[in-house]
């Protein structure tokens, strides 16, 4: 009787070409995966210090495998190309913020910056019979 059942649903899903598509593996591997860009996507906003240079390098080889493999099957996945397109980009955005940090003096410049901000907030004792000078215009 379940079985019975279980045909006629499957026969059902698959005359339709949209349930089909989206009861696929061709639909939801790539639906999946989405996760992945949108997790690098999210790091984008992270401390740079984070991010690990060699995962990074592997998603950012992972992305651009399974972007030709997404054209090499038949028939091609343009949903899972999309997707490794998305991850390509944001892995690689992940590893230009990742060398820019450790190789290219980001870490110097943030180190500089969190100093110039903090003598910014340091008050500067003025002695008031010299701010009255400077503020008359008084230069002598």
């Amino acid at each position: 009787m379940a079985a019975v059942f279980i045909k006629a649903a499957n026969a059902k899903i698959r005359s339709n070409p949209w349930t089909d598509y989206f009861c696929s593996t061709h639909f939801w591997g790539p639906a999946s995966n989405f996760t992945i860009p949108l997790a690098a996507i999210a790091d984008t906003q992270k401390s740079p210090d984070l991010i690990s240079g060699k995962m990074t390098g592997a998603l950012i080889f992972y992305a651009l495998t399974f972007m030709r493999f997404s054209l090499a099957i038949t028939p091609r996945n343009g949903l899972l190309f999309g997707c490794h397109t998305v991850n390509a980009t944001a892995q690689s955005i992940q590893g230009y913020r990742f060398m820019d940090w450790h190789y290219w003096g980001g870490k110097e410049k943030k180190l500089l910056a969190e100093k110039e901000a903090a003598a910014k907030e340091k008050l500067v004792e003025v002695d008031p019979a010299e701010e009255k000078r400077v503020r008359s215009g008084d230069t002598t």
